[in-house]
């Protein structure tokens, strides 16, 4: 007989439909009112667990294991009907990770535990201890044995995590371990099988793509069944090295579950394509002449570009002589205007880094190197060609699925985030996840200082310098956030004249980046770090830092998120420690040169000039318009995205098994 628990390897939901019209408002009240989670309900509960765990506290290992093991039996035996053991399954974990760990959990993580396990997304505070949150929440996910995935930032918090609380999911009799980018497909095969896998999304992403092209039409579970019975031999789902998707707890999950959530991941591979090549640097000689506002106008909100009359007198009369692919006189346009795009809006140092004579794209929402991708379409070639460095192939796409629709396979989804109330309609109406709220531990001490706002950036630039030299007399350490590897180095220039020793911390020193945030808040330090660097790092204050303010943070613009401005701030004033916060923001800044109409910032500058006592006022105004207009083109583009899979649903039937 063929092994039917094969169709378990390539179990995902069908993702339901989103609801429209009237169905989607009466979603949206739900969402607002119905599904909302009790505070106090969820405060009550977890002190009942909390004093039931401290009851524990002189219970011998041995017994404490053999409890476990009863209740890892009913919750394997009894999946989601495992409810009534909930409670003293928690405030077991809660005494073993005590034990095993040196953390005593307080009430707020056990609120986050239950609310992880009611389904929702989660905000907690930074340096709330998401960390052992999530880890009390997954060992009675981990007891039911199905597939269940920690999705965390990026690969150094999926290895730190699965190795260093290893001892406490072994004594809880949880198998745990951690997938990362460099494995091979024995090794994450072996990794897939633990009860409990820390990673990342785009490592599972890939994997479950990678696994759907391996089994083709076999992806089906019945069909490999026939085929079993049919010609009794190896099922196809021993190629695969996934187990499934069932349950995900999504750390970071505004950046995973939002920001990227347009981002499309593909599984592709390099064709050779001369053609393509050759033209990528033609284009990029015909453009060099193409002067702005004369031969093309730039509509910098949308990153978009257009030949003006002079400009296509220019340059089709050239294009009508080249050979080849150039054939087609839209196509040659195309090609130009591509070249354009690369030269205009793609800059070494903010929207990617030369390494090794390679282009290699930099996140521009963590400043993170991601090596493994390429711009698409040709964008790619076109911007190695305008570096001079050697143009590579271009790659044919084999299965492409966005994260916004890869995160709707799972059965079971909870996530947590430091940040997430601004977009608490969104997560509701795209993953069905309520919002709860979990209040501070202890009262969060930090004083957000008002924008400081500047007419040009060298004029907030010096400001910035001059700020991060006063406070480094006193001996303040201070964390200076910047949106791009070119910012930080400039800055770093600047302080250099200084004479202050400072650590850098950008996408070019990825490695390093724990150790150096980890230590931001020792006397005197000086940290600038690439936006939200270091995620999932705690910044310790050092001795005899409280009496001098706690660490200063400084952001030198505003990001188009307001949930991102908030991030940074967030790394101050930890746990009841003091701590200040301010940003800098000039009217020269990406976000307002694309969110505000050239003559408002003109205005603004001519007003800022004559009345500079009218800059914070004025300035802020502009700031809020900016971000809100980025928040809005944002989640329209989300949004055309999840049409875009909504589509490819109603037409491909993707294949997923309930």
């Amino acid at each position: 007989m063929p092994d039917v628990s094969h169709h378990q390897r390539t179990q995902a939901s069908q993702p339901a439909k989103l609801p429209q019209g009237l169905d989607a408002i009466a979603h949206s009240v739900a969402g607002a009112l119905g599904s909302r989670v009790s505070l106090r309900a969820l405060r009550d509960e977890a002190m009942q667990i909390q004093s039931q765990s401290e009851e524990f506290q002189d219970v011998r290992d041995s017994e404490l294991a053999q409890r476990m093991k009863f209740l890892r039996e009913a919750f394997r035996r009894r999946g989601s009907g495992a409810k009534p053991y909930e409670a003293e399954a928690l405030a077991l974990t809660v005494e073993a990770a005590r034990r095993k760990t040196g953390l005593k959990a307080h009430l707020e993580q056990i609120m986050g535990a239950l609310a992880i396990h009611r389904q929702c997304l989660v905000e907690m505070a930074t340096g709330e201890g998401k960390t052992l949150t999530i880890a009390l929440a997954a060992v009675g996910l981990g007891w039911t044995r199905h597939p269940l995935h920690i999705i965390t930032a990026n690969d150094y918090l999926a290895a730190r995590d699965g190795k260093s609380l290893r001892k406490f999911y072994e004594f809880c009799g949880v198998s745990v371990a951690y997938v990362t980018g460099g494995m091979v497909s024995d090794e994450r095969r072996t990794s897939y099988e633990a009860s409990v896998v820390y990673t990342t999304a785009k490592e599972v992403a890939a994997d479950f793509l990678r696994d759907r092209l391996a089994l083709g039409v076999f992806a089906d579970s019945g069909r490999r069944i026939i085929r079993q019975l049919l010609q009794r031999r190896g099922s196809p789902a021993d190629r695969i090295v996934q187990r499934g998707l069932h349950t995900a707890i999504v750390d970071e999950a505004d950046h995973a579950m939002i920001d990227e959530a347009v981002t499309p991941l593909i599984i592709s591979r390099q064709v050779p394509n001369d053609s393509l090549l050759e033209a990528a640097r033609t284009a990029h000689q015909l453009v060099s002449d193409l002067e702005d506002r004369k031969h093309y106008k730039i509509d910098a909100l949308h990153k978009e570009i257009e030949l003006t009359r002079t400009g296509k007198d220019y340059v089709i009369p050239r294009i009508a002589r080249l050979p080849g692919i150039w054939q087609g006189q839209q196509r040659g346009q195309d090609l130009v205007l591509q070249a354009l795009q690369a030269r205009e809006f793609f800059h070494a140092g903010q929207q990617y880094v030369l390494s090794e004579g390679k282009i290699v794209i930099v996140d521009e929402s963590t400043g993170r190197l991601m090596p493994q991708r390429t711009w698409s379409d040709g964008l790619h070639q076109a911007i190695e060609a305008k570096e001079g460095i050697e143009v590579s192939s271009p790659s044919a796409t084999m299965a492409r699925q966005s994260f916004q629709r890869f995160f709707r396979l799972y059965r079971h989804l909870a996530g947590l985030t430091g940040t997430g109330r601004e977009a608490a309609s969104e997560f509701w109406h795209i993953y069905n996840l309520p919002m709860v709220c979990i209040p501070h531990h202890r009262k969060c001490e930090r004083r957000e200082l008002p924008d400081r706002i500047f007419a040009t950036e060298k004029r907030k630039w010096d400001a910035v310098a001059r700020e991060i030299v006063d406070r480094h007399k006193r001996r303040q350490p201070v964390l200076v956030g910047t949106r791009s590897v070119e910012s930080s180095e400039h800055l770093a220039g600047l302080l250099a004249g200084h004479r202050i020793h400072f650590s850098i911390l950008n996408a070019k020193r990825d490695a390093e980046e724990a150790g150096i945030v980890a230590r931001a808040g020792q006397e005197g330090k000086v940290t600038i770090a690439t936006n939200m660097a270091g995620r999932g790092t705690d910044i310790v204050l050092g001795k005899g830092m409280c009496a001098l303010g706690g660490l200063h943070v400084i952001a030198t613009e505003r990001h188009e998120s307001r949930r991102v401005d908030r991030q940074l701030f967030g790394r101050t004033a930890r746990q009841g420690d003091p701590g200040s916060a301010q940003a800098f923001v000039s009217l020269d800044d990406e976000l307002m040169r694309r969110h505000l109409p050239e003559s408002v910032r003109s205005g603004i500058q001519s007003l800022i000039a004559a009345n500079p006592a009218s800059a914070s006022l004025v300035g802020s105004a502009a700031v809020r318009f900016a971000q809100r207009s980025s928040e809005r083109m944002a989640y329209q583009q989300r949004r055309s995205v999840l049409r875009n899979d909504t589509k490819l649903d109603e037409s491909l039937g993707f294949t997923t098994e309930a």
